[in-house]
């Protein structure tokens, strides 16, 4: 495992499009079938990386809270599953389950989403405003495995809150950190 920040791709950019098989639903969902008029959370994630399982409790958490206000949000895993058997679909799928999570969670077998994204971690965490617009890329709080910072998720409940209220979100954004997406070879 290495660890391994953000690429921190310029704020503004449009959300690329995809069309991705839901793990939990069994369904192919598009980006126009998750966006929100409001706010659309994309996290890069994945079962196994230390750091995904540290926040996995939050990031529940925040979708519970957040949805209700019309925010959106969905996990994606562009893991290589060759090499990585435990982040394959049916894994994902009973991950999902086992976490609650309240959102679909993706499986980029192709890896051309995370690509598309620039994503380079798990968690790699994404807000994209009500015109497709990317308001904040970065790290959900502080708080690392073993680092003692307790977990509140309070950058991302900064920069949505900053995007539902129509305010400017904050332009210090620190680098998500965590393990490196697993690609192909």
């Amino acid at each position: 495992m290495a660890l391994t920040e953000s690429n921190m791709i310029p704020l503004g950019t449009v959300a690329p499009e995809f069309t991705l098989p839901d793990t939990v639903s069994g369904k192919d969902l598009r980006l126009a079938d998750i966006m929100s008029d409001k706010a659309t959370v994309i996290m890069f994630t994945c079962n196994h990386c230390p750091y995904v399982i540290h926040v996995n409790e939050e990031l529940v958490r925040l979708a519970n809270d957040y949805t209700p206000k019309g925010v959106s949000f969905v996990a994606i895993s562009s893991n290589d599953v060759d090499n990585y058997p435990q982040d394959g679909p049916e894994k994902m799928k009973q991950l999902a389950a086992e976490a609650g999570y309240p959102f679909p969670y993706l499986y980029d077998e192709s890896q051309e989403v995370a690509k598309a994204y620039d994503a380079a971690c798990t968690p790699d965490l994404y807000i994209f405003d009500g015109s497709k617009k990317l308001a904040y890329r970065g790290q959900l709080d502080g708080s690392r495995p073993g680092n003692n910072v307790p977990l509140t998720g309070e950058d991302l409940r900064a920069a949505l809150e900053a995007v539902l209220n129509g305010s400017p979100v904050a332009e210090i954004q620190r680098p998500s950190a965590g393990c490196n997406i697993k690609w192909k070879r």
